[in-house]
């Protein structure tokens, strides 16, 4: 089999088509049968494109013994500077006193806060999961909510 490059001269789309030959391919083209699949138009011809040539098992270079040097770092990795680590300190500290004054909720977060935004419950801090679509459901109806930024371990959960 043989892979071309095609293109297509109506719309300049290009695409692969698998031929047993040139000559198959240039008998297909002549009887109609290559089109192309994005508009459909007849008008297909090869596309210019390099070659692929691989080399033998046996003429591939020698492996070097020789280490590579080591890939430059992404920007993001490595440790924290030492003012990133104090504000997420400082998050979670807050983060850990205002929990102690909240009450997990689990599963009914959405339900709960609802119920409290129109006045069905009385209004008390809570936390507890919601889904995306659940928070997005909340904030078109003005109910205030804010994501846990420190991840919590759920009471219950904790090993």
């Amino acid at each position: 089999m043989i892979v071309f490059d095609l293109e297509c001269r109506a719309g300049g789309h290009r695409f692969e088509g698998w031929f047993a030959s040139s000559e198959d391919f240039a008998s297909q083209q002549t009887r109609g049968l290559v089109t192309c699949p994005t508009c459909g138009a007849p008008e297909v011809e090869k596309a210019l494109s390099a070659p692929r040539l691989t080399r033998k098992s046996n003429q591939l270079p020698a492996v070097s013994a020789k280490p590579r040097a080591e890939p430059a770092q992404p920007v993001a990795s490595g440790p924290l500077p030492p003012e990133a680590v104090a504000m997420l300190k400082a998050v979670a500290a807050v983060q850990t006193e205002m929990l102690k004054s909240s009450t997990w909720v689990g599963e009914n977060f959405a339900e709960d806060a609802r119920a409290m935004h129109y006045g069905e419950k009385d209004h008390a801090m809570i936390h507890g999961r919601a889904s995306p679509a659940e928070v997005q459901g909340l904030i078109e109806e003005g109910v205030p909510v804010a994501p846990v930024i420190v991840p919590v371990v759920p009471p219950g959960e904790v090993n």
